[in-house]
């Protein structure tokens, strides 16, 4: 295998670099938002369907550390039952970015990731009785677009949002989950031939530079307040879903 043939050049070596950046300073800061930006503006070089599962590749280390902590504060059966959603919801996503045109799913992830922006800045939570199917249906919807463009965690993190208990808690099942999320994508993607050789190249690129942007988002803790740097977070999401759409390619290519 030629590394240097799956190389990014040019241009979509440029976003790939910019998106990892990027990525790691919202994942870095305040936790959330990576695969929000990166996905986007990767997707403008490498296409949705290599960037969705080099953003997983991205995002294993990072699980792999936060697991543990959360695994003992977590309310285990809730997350169980938003993960058994997902474990149905992530296959239909994965099939859809294997199968989906190319360019009808770059506009579909941009749109759907600006949706999630408003879903995010309205601050919405879900407030009405927990039941087991609509758990089920929080954990699906995520699920799917968790197994499309690795974007799993809004609906989840609205649901939980309305739940009664600590803050320590609620973080830890949000980090339960999305560790969950992230182990049926890999199988699901995996099925779906989506993690192939060709990803390694990139991610050999793209993961100094994330790992430099959660480096840097994290010394930038208390150097600006929290609202300051969500707002900054919501900016950067905003500028990538509108970037990532197709119709700047003449452009930006």
């Amino acid at each position: 295998m030629d590394l240097f043939s799956d190389l990014p050049q040019g241009a979509a070596l440029t976003w790939l670099l910019a998106a990892a950046i990027a990525g790691g300073l919202a994942r870095g800061f305040s936790g959330f938002g990576a695969a929000l930006i990166f996905v986007p503006l990767a997707s403008i070089g490498l296409g949705t369907r290599q960037a969705a599962p080099l953003m997983l590749a991205l995002e294993v280390v990072a699980i792999a550390l936060l697991t543990p902590g959360a695994w003992s504060l977590a309310d285990r059966r809730e997350v169980g039952w938003l993960a058994l959603g997902a474990a149905l919801g992530t296959p239909l996503g994965a099939a859809v970015l294997a199968l989906a045109d190319p360019l009808a799913l770059r506009w579909g992830v941009s749109l759907v990731i600006l949706g999630l922006l408003g879903l995010l800045v309205s601050g919405w939570h879900f407030r009405g009785r927990p039941t087991r199917p609509v758990t089920l249906g929080f954990g699906l919807a995520g699920g799917v677009l968790g197994g499309i463009a690795m974007v799993s965690g809004p609906p989840v993190l609205a649901y939980l949002l309305g739940r009664e208990g600590p803050a320590r808690q609620l973080r830890a099942d949000f980090a339960l989950y999305l560790a969950a999320g992230a182990a049926l994508a890999g199988i699901a993607y995996a099925a779906a031939g989506l993690l192939d050789a060709r990803l390694l190249a990139p991610f050999l690129v793209a993961a100094p530079a994330y790992a430099a942007g959660i480096w840097g988002g994290a010394h930038m803790f208390g150097l600006a307040s929290e609202r300051s740097f969500r707002l900054a977070c919501y900016g950067m999401i905003a500028l990538a879903a509108l970037l990532g759409l197709p119709v700047w390619d003449s452009l930006l290519r």
